[in-house]
């Protein structure tokens, strides 16, 4: 099918009842479609919005193209839950049905406010000439679901010294005045966040850029959220134009934060240091946090990247979210953890303990196709170990403990159908051993895995392809010997 501009751009309402049956269909015989990650019913889901505790229920909304795995007239799509595990879906949440957002209800966030929800986002907007201009636009959802949007934005003009790639607010409250950051790019072609404030939520003020050490890191920050967790000040972005730095870098847009003193509002400056990676593995973007109830701040994001083909496009649907990770500040840097409630999903438990000594070893009951399994190995006398999953006779994905480089590799070459992308099969982060011992914590659903190393120090995520048949787990060690135990849990 060929995706023109027309076709793109339409109306759900334009839709034909026969075009949207044969569509959800074809996602239905989806061989890879998830078992407990929020996944759209048709078309393509990409950036985490309006992630919120409100009411008694955590909403979470998703940037949402109905009719195809390409990125056209985006709605915001409405899923909640009361325990981060159950999603209900609740429909289309904000509509792309004003002028300024003719051409899609763009990225944005939620704060509570007189007993209300409030939700900032972008609205994306074409000329005759196609020239860009976004508005920052507000909906307002009510205790008993109904969202109504503002006639007019809040937000109507880009400043001066800053380009139409001006989108993805992020909005918290300080007092008595509310603060949102907004991802840009300034006139020279590079990335930055900048600062509103408003008494109200509807009046808006410009304060001008966040001054940061990277005047010149990438040419367009997305999707940017700032918090403050455990007496630090911690800024989350997704720049652009990133080059590859050894392991790092390696995806075509990257994901992550810098930690350091609290944000100064009034001087505008973050001082903070190095940028690193929330997530090593191959698909990750554009997370977005909330805090709950109980004060945990909760991230999730989106698992896929933009301008990449994967295999479920041939079914009409593409990408799904992570699951939700708690977040908390250990030796400079960000722990992501699975959060807790995820355990309600453990049905049948399998446990081993086991030598591995320079063989690749099938253990009873160790199998599967959605999964958590966490393994420790220890008395590490071995130059590497680890673990393949999803394995068949032609199928395996292959995570490796380097013993001699200190490194975690995820190897998805031979993980099932591949994935068109220029950016490789294998990826790579540093990691110590941790008194004698690796621990790794996995979540394996029918399409994908996330990986937390040493108790979140390191997280890799990524989708993988295997066939229904692929459900061996197997571990290895090279030239030596390990100590393994493991236990997992089917979902």
């Amino acid at each position: 099918m060929e995706w023109t501009k027309e076709l793109l751009y339409r109306q759900l309402e334009e839709v034909s009842n026969e075009e949207l049956a044969v569509l959800k269909s074809k996602v239905d015989n989806c061989p890879w479609r998830q078992s407990f990650h929020i996944q759209p019913n048709t078309g393509l889901l990409n950036d985490p919005n309006g992630f919120s505790y409100f009411n008694g229920e955590y909403h979470l909304f998703y940037q949402w193209f109905p009719l195809g795995p390409v990125h056209g007239l985006k709605y915001w799509y409405h899923v909640k839950s009361k325990d981060l595990v159950h999603w209900e879906n609740d429909g289309i949440g904000v509509k792309p049905n004003k002028y300024y957002d003719s051409h899609g209800a763009y990225s944005g966030s939620a704060i509570e406010h007189k007993n209300n929800l409030y939700l900032l986002y972008t609205g994306n907007t074409r000329d005759e000439h196609w020239v860009r201009h976004p508005f920052q636009c507000i909906a307002i959802m009510g205790k008993r679901g109904g969202i109504t949007k503002l006639d007019t934005p809040v937000i109507s003009d880009v400043p001066h010294g800053y380009t139409d790639h001006f989108r993805d607010p992020k909005v918290w409250k300080v007092g008595e005045l509310f603060y949102a950051i907004i991802g840009a790019q300034r006139s020279n072609k590079t990335g930055c966040v900048v600062l509103y404030s408003s008494p109200d939520l509807f009046k808006w003020t410009f304060e001008g850029e966040i001054r940061t050490k990277m005047d010149s890191f990438g040419y367009m920050w997305e999707c940017p959220d700032y918090f403050e967790l455990q007496n630090q000040g911690v800024l989350i972005f997704s720049p652009q134009g990133i080059e590859p730095e050894g392991d790092k870098y390696q995806n075509i847009y990257q994901s992550g934060y810098v930690l350091g003193k609290k944000l100064d509002l009034l001087q505008k400056v973050m001082e903070h240091g190095e940028f690193i990676e929330l997530d090593r593995g191959f698909d990750f973007y554009a997370p977005q946090t909330t805090i709950d109830s109980s004060g945990r701040r909760l991230l999730v994001g989106w698992m896929g990247l933009p301008e990449i083909k994967y295999p479920t496009d041939q079914n009409g649907w593409a990408h799904c979210l992570t699951i939700p990770r708690e977040l908390s500040v250990q030796n400079g840097k960000l722990i992501q953890q699975p959060v807790k409630e995820l355990e309600s999903l453990r049905k049948q438990e399998a446990r081993t303990k086991n030598i591995i000594n320079s063989e690749l070893k099938m253990i009873n009951s160790f199998t599967g196709t959605s999964y958590e399994m966490i393994c420790e190995f220890k008395n590490i006398d071995a130059s590497e170990f680890g673990i393949e999953f999803r394995t068949s006779k032609k199928e395996k994905t292959v995570l490796t403990y380097d013993v001699i480089e200190k490194k975690v590799i995820l190897d998805r070459t031979f993980s099932g159908k591949t994935i068109d992308s220029p950016f490789g099969t294998i990826r790579k982060c540093s990691q110590e051993l941790k008194q004698d011992k690796i621990k790794i914590h996995m979540f394996v659903d029918v399409s994908s895995v996330e990986i937390f190393i040493n108790d979140g120090e390191e997280v890799i995520t990524s989708r993988i392809f295997p066939k229904g048949e692929s459900t061996g787990i197997r571990f290895f060690a090279s030239r030596g010997s390990v100590k393994l135990q493991a236990v997992k849990w089917d979902y």
